[in-house]
């Protein structure tokens, strides 16, 4: 996932993109906010008609000023980018802090220091809470998948993995298929030492002859 510094558009056309994205979200927020303003103000009768002229009057004033802020910022992040030579949050708070003090320098320097100082605060919580995101993403994104393994009362289907090969064979003959086409034969596994001996029974054993005289 990439960082909003490397997944934004190159210096270039981001000045262009920002003013974009700036003048529309000022026009849509100013629009809904000087509508309902309008609407309020409005004598009865008329409140539909007085949010409209509302909007047409302060939408396109409001969706200017964030244009400008967003094309002075994109130019003073482009600039910081050309002189550092490298993509980090220190540029958009230097540009915030930047576009703050600019565009309050006719109003005197104090008020233009002060201006800089909300800027590049307001940056920096924003830049610190995009990190902390991306890393509780990243964090959740590359955590092991944890399997746990069945106990020894748990049975397991045929063909899993680790299930050994007596365990399919006896769970084969216990089967309904197994005591179907088993040819009357059971198997059974005894035992001792260690060592396991298999004993095939049969269940028509063949008479035992006698030789006794009639």
């Amino acid at each position: 996932m990439g960082t909003p510094e490397t997944s934004r558009e190159p210096c270039p056309d981001r000045i262009l993109d920002d003013i974009g994205g700036a003048f529309g979200m000022g026009a849509v927020g100013g629009s809904a906010f000087h509508f309902l303003k309008g609407v309020y103000n409005s004598p009865t009768g008329s409140r539909f008609l007085g949010g409209s002229q509302a909007v047409r009057m302060n939408a396109p004033r409001v969706g200017g000023s964030f244009a400008v802020w967003g094309g002075l910022f994109s130019a003073f992040d482009c600039t910081m980018v050309y002189a550092r030579q490298k993509e980090d949050p220190w540029n958009s708070i230097f540009a915030g802090a930047a576009t703050g003090g600019f565009l309050q320098m006719r109003q005197g320097l104090g008020a233009s220091a002060r201006s800089a100082l909300f800027g590049g605060v307001l940056l920096a919580l924003i830049e610190g809470a995009g990190i902390m995101l991306n890393k509780v993403l990243s964090a959740q994104e590359n955590m092991p998948v944890m399997i746990e393994d069945p106990g020894p009362g748990v049975a397991l289907p045929m063909g899993l993995p680790g299930q050994t090969a007596n365990e399919v064979g006896s769970s084969s003959d216990s089967g309904w298929f197994g005591g179907w086409f088993g040819g009357g034969k059971k198997k059974e596994e005894v035992r001792s030492g260690g060592s396991e001996t298999e004993i095939l029974e049969s269940f028509d054993a063949p008479p035992v002859p006698t030789f006794e005289l009639k």
